[in-house]
């Protein structure tokens, strides 16, 4: 049996950027990942926001996008959002993971596809979690999981539209109850999807798609259609993420936006104190490292979004949603949006 330092479940970006740093470091670091291909099952829209867009390379990436529109459920008078900056670009997520593993074998780490965890052959002295919403690491682990998940199917196909780029946000709780509906076009890719409570769609997923598609104009395909989806957790980040047998990362940890769902950036930034926790912890022995952890006090910077989510999930009926729209037409209402959306 093999014996590393380290065994990373899972090849997304959180998993991968760990694992480089962590191999760069110099530990033994081993990535296990079920999939056989990372060009399959990926689980996100792809958009990085201008944080990440600023501090971190990013290969594979689409034309900025610096206009929003907001739209309610009879897609009127939407709310139109403008930026003098580059908020939001697309990522080509299969190349971007591509490119990961790519940087994590240079560093010195070992990945290894259509390989599941727990792995027979290896054995470590502390496993990393980055395998998802509903992660296994966590659940082996004694650590806490996703309670608060939604659901969300996405078409990406090429276009060729020359138009200026724009995030279109529907907000219709009869297709997305307590999320959105979306349409990305970027003028050389769209991205078309929905997400919401499973507990309150009406009919299922691709049905709901369909609809959208009907209702709602979108740019024609000018090649093939990808298909991805998943659960996102929305519940903010998880108090118990890490032992003194490992720790939890990314979508596992619940490091998505619990109001937007943006995940990216909160999965590489984490995957950087995950690295620095682990290595000292490993180096030193010291259980006291890993209080830096602490998901109990990270959680706090969430605080505000969770509240502004428990109210989206509130809006049942797309009356209430009309409604709605009329404050965020005022100029306090723009405002909010804009600091939701932009920072």
């Amino acid at each position: 049996m093999d014996t590393v330092d380290v065994l990373v479940v899972g090849a997304g970006l959180a998993g991968l950027n760990t694992a480089r740093l962590l191999a760069g470091a110099g530990l033994d670091v081993a990535v296990c990942e079920r999939r056989t291909t990372l060009e399959t099952g990926i689980r996100t829209t792809g958009i990085f926001v201008r944080r990440t867009l600023t501090d971190y390379d990013l290969p594979h990436l689409g034309p900025a996008v610096r206009r929003v529109l907001l739209y309610p459920p009879s897609h009127r008078d939407p709310v139109e959002l403008l930026s003098t900056r580059d908020e939001f670009r697309v990522g080509d997520m299969a190349g971007i993971y591509a490119r990961a593993v790519q940087d994590a074998e240079r560093a010195g780490a070992q990945v290894s596809l259509n390989a599941g965890y727990p792995a027979k052959a290896t054995r470590a002295r502390f496993t990393i979690g980055a395998d998802g919403a509903r992660s296994t690491v966590a659940r082996r682990l004694g650590l806490d999981v996703n309670r608060r998940l939604i659901t969300g199917i996405e078409e990406v196909y090429p276009v060729r539209t020359g138009s200026t780029p724009t995030f279109h946000c529907v907000v219709d709780p009869r297709l997305a109850p307590g999320y959105i509906a979306w349409v990305v076009d970027d003028g050389e890719h769209a991205h078309v999807g929905l997400a919401g409570r499973a507990d309150r769609f009406t009919a299922p997923l691709p049905q709901l798609l369909h609809r959208f598609r009907d209702s709602f104009p979108t740019p024609e395909p000018t090649g093939p259609v990808q298909r991805r989806g998943g659960p996102i957790p929305v519940g903010g980040l998880l108090r118990r993420i890490i032992s003194p047998q490992g720790l939890l990362v990314g979508d596992a940890a619940g490091a998505v936006s619990p109001l937007t769902a943006g995940g990216l950036d909160p999965c590489l930034r984490m995957s950087e104190l995950a690295a620095s926790v682990t290595f000292d912890y490993l180096r030193s022995g010291n259980r006291y490292v890993l209080e830096h952890y602490d998901g109990a006090a990270l959680r706090r910077r969430y605080l505000v979004r969770s509240q502004l989510r428990r109210g989206l999930s509130l809006v049942r009926r797309p009356g209430v949603a009309e409604w709605a729209f009329g404050a965020l037409r005022t100029m306090p209402g723009k405002a909010l949006a804009k600091r939701i959306l932009f920072n």
